[in-house]
């Protein structure tokens, strides 16, 4: 293993995300995802639906564009898409997936998908 070698991955970090789930087809639940580093593919970050921030921790699939994170609330499986915008210099990306949640949250059970977007200025 090389010491000090990074790679550049094309999930956006750190990067801040507005986030939505949906339960039954109908959004519940809109907050804020920070992803904070992905090193060798683990991630962490942070996701905010109720005013205080829960620590993520989970990894990314460069080869296969696919997160997958979990809180103690939640577990969370998604894909990366990506549009570049040059008229406005910005690369939009989306995560979308699956997310399921678990005890101690009230909707223990529940399952349904969720929807992250933030933008990116382009290099020029």
């Amino acid at each position: 293993m090389a010491i000090g070698q990074m790679t550049r991955v094309s999930l956006p970090y750190p990067t801040t995300w507005d986030i939505q789930a949906r339960f039954g087809g109908r959004p519940t639940s809109q907050g804020t995802l920070f992803l904070q580093n992905v090193i060798n593919g683990r991630l962490q970050g942070a996701v905010n639906f109720r005013g205080t921030f829960i620590p993520i921790q989970g990894i990314w699939n460069e080869a296969a564009r696919q997160i997958a994170f979990e809180t103690e609330f939640a577990s969370y499986v998604g894909t990366l898409f990506s549009q570049d915008e040059p008229l406005l210099n910005l690369r939009h990306y989306v995560l979308q997936g699956n997310v399921a949640m678990r005890h101690p949250s009230i909707r223990a059970g529940e399952t349904g998908t969720w929807t992250a977007v933030t933008h990116v200025r382009l290099s020029r």
